[in-house]
């Protein structure tokens, strides 16, 4: 395999298509202007749609959905797209509450995805802790996952879900080895909860990336709402000069791009 086709659609909404499988996370098609309504006084409004429609997306063979219940990470149209892919993964939780084929994951928990004519991809779970300590009865469970298939050697394709920086994501560097990373980041709050954040600003993810050493980061989950607090050219200004800048790496909105695998 020479490579990983990623195309980010908008938020934290990525296609991914590699050795014949099309992978996508997060769903979120809806169009802009909506409000989200996420619990104890939190919330938000849309401010971007997708770069592509759900319409014209084709077929997928599994959705890789690090939570349900924020609308940032499945909105309406992204919901409505679930019957029609092959698999859905999410957390144990998640799968109780959507029922049918999906499958739920505890962190460090893996499924495998097996079609004819295709590698078998095997999807871990990874931790997530979706804002500061004790914040999981606000924040629910979250997961992100790490993807590996037969005949890689560089690592795993990871993708972090909505996170800060903590213990939990300084142990999948200890325990994965990981080739590109997908990295929910945004800075987000809420006007409720004044200084918390509840995912990763771009400091966040160059320590990170300083103990992962993947060969490249992508930042995702930076756009399109307006609980995220950090968009691009902040997040640029932070990483500039860091040392680690070279491994960042910015997907044009709705255009695929061959990342090595």
């Amino acid at each position: 395999m020479d490579g990983v086709t990623l195309t980010h659609i908008g938020g934290p909404t990525v296609l991914i298509e590699l050795g014949g499988w099309r992978l996508l996370t997060d769903p979120t098609f809806d169009p802009a202007g909506g409000r989200y309504a996420f619990g104890f006084g939190t919330g938000s409004r849309k401010t971007s749609g997708p770069a592509i429609p759900a319409a014209s997306l084709g077929g997928i063979d599994a959705v890789l959905l690090t939570h349900d219940h924020h609308g940032d990470n499945l909105d309406v149209a992204g919901r409505e797209l679930l019957p029609a892919a092959g698999a859905v993964v999410t957390t144990s939780s998640g799968a109780r509450r959507l029922g049918g084929r999906a499958r739920g994951l505890a962190p460090w928990q893996t499924t495998r995805l097996e079609a004819p004519g295709r590698p078998t991809l095997e999807v871990t779970a990874t931790p997530c802790r979706h804002g500061p300590p004790f914040s999981h009865p606000l924040v629910g469970d979250v997961v992100g996952f790490a993807v590996t298939w037969e005949g890689q050697e560089d690592g795993a394709l990871w993708v972090s879900g909505d996170t800060v920086l903590y213990d939990g994501l300084r142990e999948v560097a200890d325990l994965l080895e990981v080739n590109t990373a997908l990295l929910h980041l945004g800075g987000v709050q809420f006007p409720v909860t004044g200084p918390i954040r509840y995912s990763m600003t771009a400091r966040d993810a160059v320590e990170l990336c300083g103990l992962l050493q993947p060969r490249t980061a992508i930042p995702v989950h930076y756009e399109g709402w307006s609980h995220f607090k950090q968009g691009r050219a902040d997040a640029e200004r932070q990483i500039a000069g860091t040392g680690g800048e070279d491994r960042f790496t910015w997907l044009p909105m709705g255009v695929a791009t061959l990342v090595p695998a």
